[in-house]
């Protein structure tokens, strides 16, 4: 089954309304490869802004959302919020999300289940840290956070998963493509045994982890990386070169 490649922009928390108008200046002067879907993750704040700048042929996300439509939840913003400012994408479950907030595998789950009954598509976080790789359980805990969001997922179609190491992620450190396609590998099994053989063939599975302009093409060469989730150089230029790696 032929799976469209994907990539995100995960901007984080950085951007002001100048440096945003370069981004979208180069994303829509870039010649982005038209087979490839893009998606860009907007601070909140900017989200209806950007949404407004950019071609409908480039998904806008929020960074996180929370489990209910609404509420005494200061701070935290909701799927409908998304979705009233013509939003339809959410990212779930980073690392920066579960680590330095707190965010355990039963919340993300909730909250990816929640986001896709309102209507989202969601990108799904998970990843191992550095002394899980070397103590080697990064299939433990790989599986062990998919496994939470399946026990919460009734239709997997608008799902992307992102597979981030955590030790690779702003540190300038990759996984090597084979290590990136041996647990892409290892995800794709583990969903045909535990929830089908269509959606183990059917979903997109990004990598994240200092994805630059230079490792991109060997990394997107691999069968089951289907895409990338970048961060920091998603507000370069060079993001059009990730974005075109298939080409």
């Amino acid at each position: 089954m032929a799976r469209k490649f994907i990539v995100g922009g995960n901007w984080k928390m950085n951007g002001n309304t100048a440096s945003i108008g370069e981004i979208v200046k180069f994303l829509t002067a870039g010649n982005l490869d038209p087979n490839t879907e893009v998606v860009v993750g907007v601070p909140a704040i900017y989200l209806k802004d950007v949404r407004a700048q950019l071609p409908c042929s480039i998904g806008v996300a929020a960074q996180n959302c929370y489990k209910v439509p609404s509420g005494a939840f200061t701070g935290e913003i909701s799927p409908a919020m998304i979705k009233d400012v013509s939003c339809d994408w959410v990212i779930l479950g980073h690392s920066e999300r579960r680590t330095v907030f707190g965010e355990s595998d039963e919340l993300i789950a909730e909250k990816v289940a929640h986001a896709l009954d309102c209507g989202l598509r969601v990108i799904a976080c998970i990843g191992e840290k550095l002394e899980e790789r070397e103590a080697g359980k990064t299939e433990e805990v790989v599986f062990r956070q998919t496994k939470a969001l399946a026990c919460q997922i009734k239709d997997w179609s608008n799902v992307v998963l992102a597979y981030e190491p955590v030790w690779a992620i702003g540190t300038g450190k990759t996984a090597t493509p084979e290590q990136a396609q041996d647990v892409h590998d290892a995800l794709r099994q583990w969903l045909c045994k535990n929830v089908s053989k269509e959606v183990a063939d059917s979903v997109r599975i990004q990598y994240g982890g200092s994805v630059t302009a230079a490792n991109a093409k060997e990394l997107a060469s691999k069968p089951d990386i289907d895409g990338f989730l970048v961060g920091g150089a998603s507000l370069k230029p060079d993001f059009v070169t990730i974005v075109n790696a298939k080409c």
